[in-house]
């Protein structure tokens, strides 16, 4: 890292966040409401909203219900139906971020590349993809762990004469009507956008790895009774969101933090008869139904996909691909599929920081520290990185439940390490190693536990079968364990 840093005051923060999503989002909120106002958001794109602003693909929108994705300090009561689409939960962060004044502090096109502590001056060093580099007490990712696309490397993709485009980057310009188009992943974008492209595509090709259980999506407008209720009496909108918290706690807690218990099996039943009552085809049937215990990968929702799969200009696709020509994909069992659009559902990169270089202590590499996976105190510190902090970091993700109330709970807890820097006048906050092993040696006891760890593939784990992704236990459970620093977990300078 050699860029030139110039002692200008703006350069010079309390506290600097990458990220400009919910979770960067969530922090700023927090600080000015404590009235801490030297801080910085660099945000890489040129609008805030993260995953918000860059996924707009037709039908975008949010599978956990509208009531519960919003602040807890700044509940929207007014959402337009039960399950919001993309554009009015990108509304709600922009008018969250006029409200509480946060846009001074976001500098936009600013992709940051990489940062290094410095003992000899007890801050960040935060380099910029244009060669600015900033100076940082404190640095808080706020990342996320769902923001770099992933494109297979297919043999011959690059030879494709056809437009081609991921689903988190969709290409507006490019008219799907009258098109042979092929879409390859069958995860919750394409769940998603799937039924909104089918009508107008000539041919549509869904290429599938492997089934994923699909529950349905109870969807619709509140009615004007309802709306008026909700967005005027607060009180029934707050008991609305606990009642629907409550249902999804118990949900993960059945579900997800046990290999397949009895009330899983019984899910499983449920979805299989679903199937069973709307798809005709056997031949459909059989390739729809997953062999794991639901939970184990990602649950989709929706209430019109296997209707979509049965459409007769779309088909279902189940033998890899085997190479990518300039007009037509060819599939291992021999078959050519002729092609002009292809569309990449194929989720996102999901190592930690993957595109940044951290470094703290002794040189040491965030990237080299994590090659056997990904793991934080309370997803949060990591040993010998002082003075940084992480927002949906390793095992912050939920089966189920709203992100938000997990990033929330991590808000809090590193405001209340900032209280302690603060109060003790600390130089250096660093989380003990020995507290680091032991808490994460326990969660992963508890992560072998859980349904995740079964005969599926999911994004959830790394090769080896470490769970780096998801919280294995209740949100309550999580909300508990961030509630309060505990300064006997750090060494202090």
């Amino acid at each position: 890292m050699t860029n030139q840093l110039v002692d200008r005051p703006e350069q010079n923060l309390e506290i600097a966040i990458i990220g400009a999503g919910i979770s960067g989002m969530c922090m700023a909120i927090n600080l000015k409401k404590a009235g801490i106002t030297s801080f910085k958001i660099f945000e890489k794109s040129d609008s805030l909203g993260g995953t918000w602003h860059y996924n707009t693909y037709p039908g975008c929108g949010c599978d956990v219900p509208s009531f519960l994705y919003s602040f807890s300090f700044e509940m929207k009561n007014d959402w337009t139906l039960n399950f919001t689409k993309q554009p009015e939960i990108l509304q709600y962060l922009e008018d969250c971020a006029d409200k509480y004044g946060i846009r001074e502090y976001i500098q936009f096109n600013t992709a940051i590349t990489g940062a290094f502590f410095k003992p000899t001056e007890n801050n960040w060093h935060i380099d910029t993809a244009s060669g600015e580099t900033f100076k940082a007490k404190v640095l808080i990712s706020a990342c996320g762990q769902l923001n770099q696309p992933k494109i297979p490397n297919f043999p011959g993709l690059e030879t494709f004469q056809g437009t081609q485009f991921h689903s988190a980057r969709w290409n507006h310009q490019h008219d799907l009507n009258g098109k042979t188009v092929a879409v390859i992943g069958t995860g919750a974008s394409a769940i998603q956008f799937v039924p909104e492209i089918a009508e107008k595509v000539k041919k549509l090709l869904v290429f599938q790895r492997s089934a994923n259980w699909v529950f349905p999506k109870i969807d619709r407008n509140f009615t004007k009774a309802e709306y008026w209720i909700l967005k005027t009496i607060p009180f029934v909108a707050k008991l609305y969101r606990w009642l629907i918290y409550l249902f999804y706690e118990f949900f993960v807690v059945t579900l997800t933090i046990q290999k397949e218990g009895a009330i899983g099996k019984l899910v499983r039943a449920f979805l299989n008869f679903l199937i069973d009552r709307q798809v005709k085809n056997e031949e459909l049937k059989s390739q729809l139904k997953p062999d794991f215990p639901v939970g184990c990968k990602r649950v989709n929702v929706s209430s019109d996909y296997y209707q979509t799969l049965q459409h007769p200009n779309v088909e279902l696709v189940t033998s890899p691909i085997k190479i990518v020509n300039p007009t037509s994909l060819v599939s291992e069992e021999g078959r050519e599929y002729p092609i002009d659009t292809l569309i990449f559902a194929t989720g996102f990169d999901t190592r930690f920081l993957s595109s940044l270089k951290i470094v703290g202590l002794n040189n040491q590499i965030l990237a080299d520290r994590w090659q056997d996976g990904a793991e934080a105190y309370k997803g949060i510190m990591v040993p010998g990185f002082p003075n940084f902090f992480m927002l949906y970091g390793p095992n912050t993700n939920t089966g189920s439940q709203s992100i938000i109330f997990m990033v929330e709970c991590q808000v809090r807890y590193i405001m209340s390490c900032w209280k302690l820097i603060q109060k003790n006048a600390l130089q250096q906050l660093d989380v003990k190693s020995d507290i680091n092993s032991q808490f994460n040696q326990k969660l992963q006891v508890q992560a072998a536990k859980t349904v995740w760890n079964n005969n599926c593939t999911n994004w959830y784990k790394t090769e080896s079968g470490k769970i780096v992704n998801n919280w294995p236990l209740s949100t309550v459970r999580y909300w508990l364990t961030t509630l309060q620093a505990n300064p006997k977990d750090f060494n202090f300078s």
